[in-house]
């Protein structure tokens, strides 16, 4: 899939809140069970929710096919921290979230930032493997009244 990668716009959040939905909702439950999914995400985020987020000094990278729909996102905050890296359904294995990480490494390294880290699910864990992330840590949870799981990770740049 060729991809457009760009800053985000206040115009993306209405498609970054069902981006992170439908990634959810369907994609994560390859690796999580419905309940653990429900807990993960009960409801669509809206738009100002998403917005107030991308807004809160993060930066905030977005993938765009070749039509300009926003299929995947990611941000950086200034520590290095990466707080979501989301696709669409329809563009897993297809190259968007490799692209993503690509372009936030090289942001990251623009801005000096020495070490990125994550908590990453399970098929994010994956992804971040094959691009040179480490698991420092797997951390287990309450959420919402359900054990979930995931992977504090890290790299070097």
């Amino acid at each position: 899939m060729d991809v457009t990668i760009r800053a985000y716009r206040q115009t993306d959040a209405v498609d970054l809140a069902e981006v992170m939905w439908r990634s959810v909702r369907e994609v994560a439950v390859t690796d999580y069970t419905r309940e653990q999914v429900e807990a993960w995400l009960p409801e669509r985020l809206s738009p100002d929710t998403m917005h107030m987020w991308a807004s809160s000094g993060r930066e905030v990278l977005v993938a765009t096919d070749s039509g300009g729909r926003v299929v995947g996102y990611t941000d950086l905050e200034s520590d290095g921290h990466i707080d979501h890296l989301y696709c669409a359904p329809e563009a897993v294995g297809e190259g968007v979230a490799a692209a993503l990480c690509d372009a936030l490494e090289a942001l990251a390294a623009s801005e000096g930032v020495r070490r990125l880290q994550v908590e990453a699910s399970e098929a994010a864990r994956r992804l971040f493997e094959r691009r040179g992330f480490r698991v420092d840590s797997r951390r287990e949870w309450e959420l919402r009244g359900v054990l979930i799981h995931n992977y504090v990770m890290s790299k070097a740049l």
